[in-house]
């Protein structure tokens, strides 16, 4: 069956839930992203699994932010049991942070989630940092690449794709990029040294997925683009750490990145290189976005090259982990 340019764009998305999702998955959307508001109970979440497989033109990414602590989607189901977060989990040992992490994937698989926006590999140096903290494994890259490696590969082994975060490093930062753009301005040295080592390690490990910060990094662009709309840092992770599978972009509703305009921010971003994107809402404004893009599309042939080259990233992972 041969699938159409909106279909291959559609499936560059993935939206939470709401008003136009089930229009958009049959559409070609590619994957759902679920919220604490999401799951209520174990039968409700499960079927609202079944109901958007049912929805689905290609198989969906189903996915989740679920790293322990202060980001576990699932606690209305845990009846009062946490996770511990990275940091935490990390410091009570190697084998806990596996005991845990297996914990974690069995749960998420028994519900049918496919893709986890964990773990968190930012190098966390700066103590006043009000949105990593103890959601890193540390604040020494070494241990980082340790976590991850243990993090990642029990992911695998349980069939869910794991998806690092944040590139090129949130660790240094001073604001939220929830709220606003934050600046780092080490050297491409330092970031080297210490923010960008665990993803190089992380890429030769195989990782599948990585995630891009909406982050001003001076040592990518002077001017303040994120790094999530910054050809330059995409480049970066391509050529010289050699990664070759799927970019994806943090929630693109995050002030640091939708003051460039909905559909300007999403352009820029297609032609930076990425792959992916997140936008927790699926309402008319994200929908009319994905349709505009499109529109624009048809006339742009360097954009349906570079939407081409994404379905081809994203099918490939496809039949890696969900064609099974």
């Amino acid at each position: 069956m041969a699938i159409s340019l909106k279909e291959k764009l559609y499936q560059m998305f993935i939206l939470g839930t709401g008003e136009y999702a089930s229009t958009a998955l049959q559409n070609g959307l590619g994957g759902i992203i679920f919220f604490t508001k999401d799951i209520q109970s174990v039968g409700q979440f499960k079927t609202l699994i079944a109901d958007i497989k049912k929805d689905s033109v290609i198989p969906p990414f189903l996915s989740i932010d679920e790293e322990g602590g202060r980001v576990e989607r699932t606690e209305n189901i845990h009846n009062g049991k946490k996770y511990l977060s990275a940091k935490f989990a990390y410091e009570k040992g190697e084998e806990f942070l596996a005991n845990q992490t297996k914990e974690i994937a069995k749960e998420l698989k028994s519900y049918g989630i496919n893709l986890n926006f964990a773990p968190c590999i930012d190098t966390n140096t700066n103590p006043n940092n009000p949105i990593i903290g103890e959601r890193a494994f540390s604040s020494n890259p070494e241990d980082v690449i340790k976590g991850e490696k243990i993090v990642s590969k029990i992911y695998k082994s349980f069939g869910i794709i794991p998806c690092v975060k944040h590139f090129p490093g949130h660790g240094d930062a001073n604001a939220d990029s929830h709220l606003t753009l934050p600046k780092i301005s080490l050297s491409l040295e330092e970031m080297k040294q210490t923010h960008i080592k665990p993803f190089k390690e992380s890429v030769k490990n195989g990782i599948d997925m990585v995630m891009v910060a909406h982050l001003h990094c001076t040592c990518f662009e002077k001017e303040e683009i994120p790094t999530s709309l910054s050809k330059n840092a995409i480049d970066y992770l391509r050529n010289e750490l050699h990664f070759d599978g799927v970019v994806i972009s943090d929630d693109m509703v995050m002030k640091g990145v939708s003051k460039f305009g909905d559909v300007e921010a999403c352009l820029m971003g297609i032609r930076a290189g990425i792959n992916l994107f997140i936008y927790r809402f699926a309402d008319k404004n994200t929908y009319d976005i994905i349709e505009n893009v499109y529109k624009i599309a048809l006339e742009d042939e360097n954009l349906q090259n570079l939407i081409e080259k994404s379905y081809t990233k994203i099918m490939n992972l496809k039949k890696k982990y969900l064609f099974k």
